[in-house]
């Protein structure tokens, strides 16, 4: 019979679990909080349990745990980057970055990434799966239990395409936010997606209290077209039209993510049109100089240049702010320790 991934069970899935195995209710919670508290290695270490449940448990499931393969730290502002190595072999990334606010950490959701923007070095080695929801948990409690910091918030912002992986993601906010285990308030956590319409819409629905950061890296659909593919399915207005209904539903601010790249998506006409589309929604523009991929040829704004593009939004009414560059001297942008290591396998 095959293992259960027990860390990735939410505590009503394990609680039916724990039941039917003929053990009482209460026994689900501690167990949980073995798991996802203390965050055990092993069931041997779960101390208020017996022998024989701990060898019961260990016969039907597995607790599921993350090797660094490689860890950088920043000499600059001390950010961390993780690679992490999963159970079958493959690699996912994570950083760590301190702020005024405490520390936050930016998560993969999938091995790869199937949506292929050109500027991104998440999706040149190709995508492999998802991660299950304990592969995403364990990048903050391995991250936080190697560093010593206490993680205050959460981004989904690494490799992959979080709406992508919809039913794991959901599960995972369930764990990450439950009271008896990390009991992370959802509105310190910000899940990014490149545009995924529907999705943005179901997740609307479920009124959770997160940030919705939009990839969106392009006034007009010509642009988008040519560095996202995703635009090719769903248009800037439809995707805009999806982001005016999630501030409806949900009082959230939307956060739109733009990677200033020169030449392409940088210039006044740009930020005009941008603000144009923007005008009356409840959102912030975060512009990010685009990061330097070898493979993809793209070069960042000039720093006066994203200045002058941020200025200009703001006198047009677009909350706008520049996001801080950390960790600038271990490339902290994700996908680019996966994809090396990749190429190295190969």
């Amino acid at each position: 019979m095959e293992k259960i991934d027990i860390k990735s069970l939410t505590l009503s899935e394990l609680t039916e679990q724990i039941v039917a195995l003929g053990e009482p209710r209460f026994r689900a919670k501690q167990v949980f909080e073995w798991l996802h508290k203390k965050r055990v290695f092993s069931f041997e270490e779960m101390t208020n349990i017996s022998t024989k449940f701990q060898q019961l448990l260990d016969s039907r499931f597995y607790i599921n745990s993350l090797n660094i393969a490689k860890k950088l730290v920043s000499q600059i502002d001390n950010t961390v980057k993780y690679l992490y190595e999963l159970r079958d072999g493959e690699f996912v990334e994570c950083v760590l970055m301190d702020y005024h606010h405490g520390t936050s950490i930016c998560i993969s959701s999938q091995v790869g990434c199937k949506m292929g923007c050109t500027f991104c070095a998440s999706t040149i080695a190709g995508f492999v799966r998802n991660l299950t929801p304990s592969e995403m948990l364990d990048q903050i409690y391995f991250s936080a239990r190697d560093s010593g910091r206490k993680i205050s918030s959460v981004v989904m912002m690494g490799i992959g395409e979080p709406l992508d992986n919809y039913d794991n993601v959901l599960r995972f906010l369930e764990l990450v936010s439950d009271e008896n285990g990390l009991n992370l308030s959802l509105r310190h956590l910000s899940l990014s997606t490149c545009g995924l319409v529907e999705r943005i819409y179901e997740l609307a629905e479920h009124r959770l209290g997160l940030t919705l950061s939009v990839s969106l890296h392009a006034p007009n659909d010509k642009i988008r077209s040519k560095t996202m593919p995703v635009n090719r399915k769903y248009s800037v207005d439809e995707l805009l039209k999806a982001c005016r209904y999630y501030v409806d539903v949900t009082r959230r601010r939307v956060s739109f993510e733009y990677a200033l790249i020169r030449g392409v998506n940088d210039s006044e006409k740009d930020a005009r049109e941008l603000a144009a589309r923007l005008r009356g929604m409840l959102c912030h523009v975060n512009l990010i100089p685009v990061n330097r991929v070898e493979e993809t040829g793209y070069h960042a704004s000039e720093q006066d240049g994203v200045v002058r593009f941020q200025n200009l939004l703001l006198s047009l009414g677009i909350n706008t702010t520049i996001r801080r560059t950390l960790g600038a001297d271990i490339n902290a942008a994700c996908g680019q320790l996966r994809r090396n290591r990749h190429n190295f396998k190969r």
